[in-house]
């Protein structure tokens, strides 16, 4: 998380607690420098230093090496162009001359191999999400990490194919040969694969070691103070305004608005639950109970606005537009609250619970590619910030932290434990089409006409489904089988990105299945309601909802004349929302789940979604 100020270079660095506050030190010369090169991952990055007690910044990559002298330590991300591409990211190859220690990742590892004369190459098979990494020899970068093979992230097609004098290879995997390289006399370090991300096993070994053993840094960060920085700086931002929130009732918005209110006082303050419609089942008797258990309540007010959203997406198929129109009726909305509530003057500022994958996965960092519009990301929100009118107390954490913040605040477990639910609610799991179209028999399977959002490569995809013929070694509950064929299938072709298969007793044949004309209406929301209302109690009832950290159901037209639709289940585990890896469910909780769903009146089959982010996203639009 990146706050305001840095910590004082007083702080004692072998002490894990702090006599002197992170924001009364001097900027500019944090320890450890991530230098942007527009990677989806880059302050994630920036966030792993700090939770291992170093205080970091992220910098633009073309930052002058001379403005980089003091760091210990520079991390060049990952990112979604080629380093042979015109006009790709670059960093001042001065860098590598520098005292400090350097460690390339991903597109960070190419482009320190290109600017010192080796080669990088587009290569037929890519990697994207899981592969398996064998460290080579002994490297203070993976020092303490056994020697058997370990589990990795990648998202990359390019690749090294020749390296750079005075560089070894140091790691590898079955397809990368040069997954891990290093010129330890120069300090300089790169691996394909993203130690930052929590699906790394052994990622935070590896970014500890380089900070630690290789760059010399020294202890000078202490997260445990996050919750009271935040609150100063809303004070500082606020000033003697007043602040009202859009709350959803989900983590971010709430801890974001609890922070407001410790900061601020409850008669500063003011929330707005806005019932599109498209919410869950029951999800507006929660919202009114959870704000009167945590304070506030008095605060919140219910506007009901499902006729206006439904309005707007009539006849909406593309999930770009689905998202704008959304985002854009949201400020609609606010606008028509706001008149009447007298909150336009300039006494009152708008409060967000954006956290940083929204802004990332928007294009709002620098270089990064646009993945998805969030509806705090929206043309009339971007022009409130550049108004000055809005903050955003969360908009570098992610996830987990806010989690820890909410902890800090003293929100109850229940309520920071829930599953993510995405801003434009059911709206972007109700999926849509607007032409009839038949399944295609490739290889593996069926190529659904169906789209769905993807990242590879840190860049956006919008591809179509592949339904994979469904192992038989499932029936006995072997889902590493169905998962391995899966990511092998998306890395061998470029014509999909995502891999799901049928599951339950009962399965529709797929020549049967047709994707037909589909918009948003009220009936297929409520029946996708309903289909998650069944979802989440089976999975409470088992158990199962506590394996998981989010479990995204979406309502597809695919189906037959009778029976239009079909339920897939997206189950995944995750920590911070930037990568995620499926989830097998139990086999018979599956099927039993199964029968259950095909019960609900318009359901042809019950798909289940393989794909781990990356390449695929999690929610599908």
């Amino acid at each position: 998380m990146s706050l305001s100020h840095p910590p004082s270079p007083h702080s004692q660095p072998s002490s894990p607690h702090f006599d002197t506050p992170a924001r009364e030190a001097i900027p500019g010369k944090a320890q450890v420098i991530v230098l942007d090169t527009g990677g989806q991952y880059c302050h994630l990055i920036a966030r792993k230093v700090r939770e291992l007690g170093v205080y970091s910044e992220v910098r633009p990559s073309e930052t002058p090496a001379r403005e980089l002298a003091h760091a210990r330590a520079i991390l060049i991300s990952g990112g979604p162009c080629s380093v042979y591409d015109p006009g790709s990211p670059t960093v001042d190859p001065a860098i590598f001359d520098l005292p400090s220690s350097v460690l390339g990742i991903c597109y960070g590892l190419q482009l320190a191999v290109q600017l010192l004369g080796g080669r990088v190459e587009k290569v037929d098979r890519g990697e994207f999400g899981k592969a398996s990494f064998q460290a080579l020899g002994e490297s203070p970068l993976f020092h303490g990490i056994p020697p058997e093979s370990t589990q990795v992230w990648m998202s990359h097609r390019d690749t090294v194919t020749e390296l750079p004098e005075g560089f070894e290879r140091i790691g590898s995997t079955g397809t990368c040969p040069f997954a891990a390289i290093a010129d330890e006399r120069r300090g300089i370090y790169g691996v394909q694969f993203h130690p930052e991300v929590v699906h790394t096993r052994r990622g935070k070994e590896v970014l500890k070691n380089f900070l630690f053993r290789i760059a010399g840094c020294q202890k000078d960060w202490d997260p445990s103070r996050v919750a009271g920085v935040l609150e100063d700086e809303i004070r500082a931002t606020v000033g003697d305004r007043n602040v009202f929130f859009f709350i959803s009732g989900g983590v971010d918005s709430t801890v974001a608005f609890t922070l407001c209110l410790r900061a601020l006082g409850e008669d500063r303050v003011r929330g707005i639950y806005v019932d599109t419609g498209m919410m869950r089942k029951d999800e507006t008797v929660f919202v009114r109970e959870i704000f009167a258990q945590i304070g506030g309540g008095s605060s919140v007010h219910i506007e009901l606005a499902e006729p206006w959203f439904l309005a707007q997406l009539e006849g909406v198929v593309e999930p770009e537009e689905k998202r704008r129109r959304i985002g854009q009726e949201f400020l609609e909305v606010q606008n028509r609250v706001l008149e009447t509530e007298h909150f336009l003057d300039g006494n009152w500022i708008l409060g967000q619970g954006t956290i940083y994958p929204d802004t990332i996965e928007s294009g709002g960092s620098a270089k990064a590619d646009l993945i998805k519009t969030h509806h705090n990301r929206v043309e009339g929100v971007q022009r409130l910030i550049a108004e000055g009118r809005i903050i955003e107390p969360l908009h570098n954490l992610y996830k987990d932290e806010v989690r820890e913040v909410g902890r800090q605040l003293g929100i109850p477990t229940p309520l920071l434990d829930r599953h993510p639910f995405p801003g434009p609610g059911l709206a972007i799991r109700c999926l849509c089409a607007d032409e009839v179209a038949a399944p295609e028999a490739v290889s593996g399977g069926w190529l659904l006409p169906l789209h769905s959002v993807g990242v590879q490569g840190d860049s956006r995809s919008y591809k179509p489904v592949l339904l994979m013929s469904t192992p038989a070694s499932l029936a006995g509950g072997d889902w590493e089988d169905a998962y391995e064929r899966s990511t092998d299938h998306i890395n061998a072709s470029t014509a999909f990105n995502r891999v799901v298969i049928q599951v339950g007793d009962v399965q529709a044949p797929v020549g049967e299945l047709r994707v037909r004309k589909a918009t948003i209406t009220r009936e297929r929301l409520d029946r996708l309601r309903e289909l998650d209302a069944i979802v989440r109690r089976v999975s409470v009832e088992s158990g199962f909802e506590d394996r998981v950290w989010q479990f995204p159901v979406v309502l597809v037209p695919l189906g037959t004349a009778e029976k239009p639709d079909s339920v897939v289940l997206r189950p995944i585990h995750s920590v911070d929302g930037m990568t995620a890896q499926s989830v097998g469910m139990p086999v018979d909780t599956l099927h039993s789940l199964c029968r259950e769903l095909l019960g609900v009146p318009g359901i042809a089959t019950v798909l289940y979604d393989l794909t781990h982010k990356p390449p695929g996203t999690i929610e599908w639009e």
